[in-house]
Parts: C-alpha cells; sequence; structure tokens
C-alpha cells in the first residue's frame, strides 16, 4: 500500500500530508498529530459537531412559522398533521408512532380531501432533524412548484410533525393523490446536522414498504442543490407516472438524461 510523504511540522502539531485535500470535502480527513493525540483544536471540533447532531435530533419544528412562510410564498392551502407519536419522547422510543397518523389528524385529512385529483403530493416532515426542514424545506418547495409540468396538480401541502417516512404514504392515500414525495429531514451526520431527504411513492398506501420508494438523500447547498435535487424527483415522478410503478424497479436515470441534453461539446 502507498505509504504518504513524512509529514512536515508546524509548531507542536504535525501537519498530515494530505492536508490540502480538506478543500474538496467536509470529511474528518488529515486532522493532524500531536505526539500521539489528537490536536485540540480538532478534539473541540468533533465535540461541537457532535453537540449540533444531537441538538438537530431533539430541535422542534416551528410548524406555525414554516406555514406562514409555504402560504406567502407558494399561495397554497396547507394542512398539519400529527403521527401518534404525543412528543419527541416517545417519537424516538416507538419508530412505528411515527408512522402512523392520530386519529385528529385522520379526520382532518379524510374531511379536506379535494375534489381534483393530486398528481404529486408533497408532505414536508421533521423527521430526525427539524434544523433541515427549516433550513431548507421552502425553498425546496419552490423549486419543485417552479419545475412541475403546468399540467400537474400538486394540491395542498402538508406538514407532518414527529413523522417517519411512512406516515406519507397514509397521508397520500387520504387525500387520493397519485404520487406522493416526503421532505423529511435526514439522520444528522457530524459534518451534516441539516441534511434532507426525498422520499417519492406511486400509488401511497398503507403498507407499503422501504422497497416501494425511491429516496434523493443530502439535499442542503453544501450537497445536492435544489434546483438539482427538485429536477431529480420530477424526473423520477414523470417516470414513476409513466411506468405505474416506483421504488426498487424505478432506475434513477436523470443524470444520463443530463448528459444527453447537454450541448455538443462540453
Amino acid at each position: 500500500m502507498h505509504q504518504p510523504p513524512a509529514a512536515p511540522s508546524t509548531g507542536i502539531v504535525s501537519e498530515d500530508p494530505w492536508s490540502q485535500l480538506k478543500s474538496f470535502t467536509q470529511a474528518r480527513i488529515a486532522l493532524g498529530r500531536v505526539g500521539s493525540s489528537l490536536p485540540t483544536q480538532e478534539v473541540l471540533d468533533f465535540s461541537l459537531s457532535h453537540a449540533l447532531a444531537r441538538d438537530a435530533v431533539h430541535l422542534g419544528l416551528d410548524t406555525q412559522a414554516l406555514m406562514a412562510q409555504i402560504q406567502a410564498t407558494l399561495s397554497v392551502d396547507v394542512h398539519q398533521v400529527q403521527s401518534k407519536a404525543p412528543d419527541r419522547a416517545s417519537y424516538l422510543l416507538r419508530p412505528d408512532w411515527g408512522r402512523q397518523l392520530s386519529e385528529d389528524s385522520g379526520l382532518l385529512l379524510k374531511a379536506a380531501k379535494p375534489k381534483q385529483a393530486i398528481d404529486l403530493l408533497l408532505v414536508v416532515a421533521d423527521g430526525l432533524s427539524s434544523l433541515a426542514i427549516k433550513n431548507h424545506a421552502l425553498p425546496l418547495l419552490q423549486e419543485i412548484h417552479a419545475q412541475a409540468p403546468a399540467e400537474w396538480h400538486l394540491g395542498p401541502v402538508v406538514i407532518a410533525s414527529q413523522a417517519r417516512v411512512a406516515l406519507a404514504d397514509e397521508v397520500g392515500e387520504m387525500l387520493g393523490a397519485n404520487m406522493v414525495a416526503m421532505l423529511i429531514g435526514e439522520r444528522p451526520g457530524l459534518s451534516s446536522p441539516d441534511s434532507l431527504g426525498i422520499y417519492l411513492t406511486h400509488q401511497p398506501r398503507r403498507g407499503r414498504s422501504d422497497a416501494d420508494r425511491n429516496c434523493i438523500s443530502n439535499v442542503r447547498p453544501d450537497g445536492l442543490g435544489y434546483a438539482a435535487a427538485a429536477k431529480k424527483l420530477l424526473w423520477l415522478a414523470k417516470e414513476a407516472n409513466r411506468l405505474k410503478l416506483s421504488g426498487v424497479a424505478l432506475k434513477d436515470e436523470s443524470d444520463v438524461v443530463m448528459v444527453q441534453d447537454a450541448p455538443s461539446g462540453q
């Protein structure tokens, strides 16, 4: 195995010879050494990232503020629902509760079912990082609405609290949606406490499994940008609608289309 050249030394910290590669990634690489230990600054940075990740899991989503922002920006109806988990502690201890609507929320959606069929329903959920929803949900919704086919009816936006991915299938079924896309806060990482994921299901209904969904991950400015994520989601949705399926049977070839669409000479 190739060994890197000997590390130069700056003061008491021995710099890692791969330190120049740090500019290309947020991953913790080339941290340097002080004797047999890590530099104090790197230890403190790790502790800060760990604290931010823990905070992201426990931080509550301000649903009223998000609802007002969506209504003011997109001029669409917004419904708020809650899973069967009554609080954050219950949500973390009982994942099955996070996949089911509360009784009151079921009644609300039953009364709110629109007469016009919904082509693609958008559900926004706190998941394991409400910070991701606070930072990225609104600009992503704007991109999806801007890029969606004009003939599609997107219906209302549903905000779900204490929710896990499968909850979107029940919401979509109750509102009679042909497809549902859940925008949800992902499990925080030590370099990305606010990463957002998107899960798409064709013909959503209770009992769907993870194999029936397509996932787009790491949506954030330092990961997959809003415009690119919306384009990928809508490519998958169009194919799901054409093939009448989603999940493992639907392969994401949106990047292939992007290359084919690129001008010659690029």
